[in-house]
């Protein structure tokens, strides 16, 4: 069993990512130290849901004896921001590993959010682009759902004034209409 020092010391040798006035750090430096106090541990993801573009995962990790130290859940959306408009699954899991290890004091002196899942909220709060701008037009045609629809539910008034997490919701949304 690892005592709070090896931790402690592992924490200090992470490289943290400074974003908007403070320190994070990233997944690869809490797993890095993760396998410095246990080299034989394990994390372990499970998938809770995948459904409409929605994916939850939950991470745990366990020491070499199998007792678990700590557990962590990600949730993330199909398209809400550029990785994950093709890579939101593996996106969730590598955002359920830092939850993880942050709840195993794996934070490097940082917040308990990773760089990773920091950067993907900053995405997800950016307008849309010309080109998802077109896809959604194209996509609410093929649904016969006018676009005037969608601003509405979203209390928006132009295309251009919708966010990558505004785009997402909008997609989930129209592939549940039948």
């Amino acid at each position: 069993m690892a005592t709070y020092d090896e931790i402690v010391k592992a924490n200090a040798e992470m490289t943290l990512t400074p974003i908007k006035g403070k320190n994070y750090a990233e997944v690869p430096q809490r797993i890095n130290a993760f396998r410095k106090v246990y080299p034989n541990g394990s994390i372990t993801t499970e998938i809770i849901s995948l459904e409409n573009g929605v994916c939850v995962i939950k991470a745990t990790a366990a020491d070499e004896a199998g007792n678990i130290l700590g557990t962590g859940h990600a949730y993330e959306v199909e398209g809400s921001s550029f990785i994950n408009k093709g890579s939101y699954i593996e996106n969730c899991e590598t955002s359920a590993w830092g939850r993880c290890l942050a709840a195993c004091g794996f934070l490097g002196g940082a917040s308990v959010a990773s760089a990773d899942e920091l950067q993907n909220a900053l995405e997800g709060q950016k307008k849309i682009s010309p080109e998802d701008i077109g896809k959604l037009r194209a996509f609410a045609n093929s649904k016969n759902v006018p676009i005037e629809n969608i601003l509405s539910a979203h209390n928006l008034k132009r295309i251009e004034d919708m966010t990558n997490n505004d785009y997402a919701r909008a997609i989930r949304t129209l592939r549940e209409m039948r």
